[in-house]
């Protein structure tokens, strides 16, 4: 089976288990829509193949941290799609979770989608109960505070945000957690050596999302375009210019791929890291 297909199969696990007799329907109905039809699935992606890289001998872990990391990325955009905090009515071409089932249930099924993905990795972990606290923490890490999503959304909540500190936090820090998660999933006894990779392709995937927003259109991406200005939150296309985000990208991507640690499979995740950042760059501005 490949990634995606393990990716897909975990998922569609994890919500089938969410929609026992008993769950509120539209609930239930609520975090499907927000987890399928799949979006790029970016994140477990990076976590399967981190894994795969450092030998996979507990494909069954690595599976449920990959979707946990999707599930958390998920209740991340129905969250953050809310009027308190980007108003956006479209995501991935379709009406955003609110927009389809009301402030109270998006609210809720963001709640649940973060249940859910500890839940998920807690059920894969009998075959290796000795990887369990180091996959769950690295999820943790990747969603809480001090240097989680949450922490990153909460900086447009204040007055100022360093740029770099924030995508990081926001964007990077899940990256992060799939990269550290495919490690420890996979029995790596230092885990945390791959965090700069997660932590520098997260930031290149923010800044080319400040890019998209800033050059693309509602059509192209599925999803509302020019908020960063209209709300007035930290990018990098408002801070370095369009052509000084372009160059931050390419210098994130770069180092991303070259910090890859030493391990068995390096020189195909190496690779497989190349053909991915290369299409970072929004398709404007490739072709221009």
């Amino acid at each position: 089976m490949d990634a995606l297909a393990r990716i897909e199969s975990s998922l569609a696990d994890a919500v089938l288990s969410a929609e026992t007799s008993g769950t509120p329907p539209r609930l239930a109905a609520a975090l499907r829509h927000a987890v399928f039809p799949k979006g790029a699935r970016i994140r477990p992606r990076l976590t399967l193949a981190v894994a795969a890289a450092c030998g996979d001998n507990q494909p069954r872990l690595a599976s449920a941290a990959a979707a946990a990391i999707e599930l958390l990325h998920c209740a991340s955009l129905v969250h953050d799609d809310l009027p308190c905090f980007d108003d956006a009515d479209m995501r991935r071409g379709r009406p955003s979770v609110h927009r389809a089932f009301g402030e109270p249930l998006a609210v809720l099924a963001g709640d649940a989608l973060i249940v859910l993905a500890f839940q998920t990795v807690a059920r894969a972990g009998c075959g290796a109960p000795e990887r369990l606290g180091p996959v769950i923490n690295a999820i943790g890490d990747g969603v809480g505070v001090p240097f989680g999503i949450v922490a990153g959304q909460a900086w447009e909540c204040e007055p100022r945000a360093d740029l770099s500190e924030y995508q990081r936090q926001k964007t990077g820090a899940l990256f992060a957690a799939a990269s550290v998660a495919g490690a420890a999933a996979a029995g790596v006894a230092d885990a945390e050596a791959w965090r700069l990779l997660g932590d520098r392709l997260g930031e290149a995937f923010q800044v080319a999302d400040d890019l998209r927003d800033a050059v693309e259109d509602e059509a192209s991406i599925g999803k509302p375009v020019g908020r960063d200005k209209a709300l007035g939150r930290p990018s990098a296309v408002l801070q370095l210019g369009l052509d000084g985000a372009v160059a931050r990208l390419k210098t994130l991507a770069n180092a991303a791929v070259e910090s890859i640690p030493d391990c068995p499979g390096r020189t195909l995740l190496r690779a497989a890291m190349l053909e991915e950042v290369g299409r970072l760059l929004p398709r404007k501005l490739a072709a221009a």
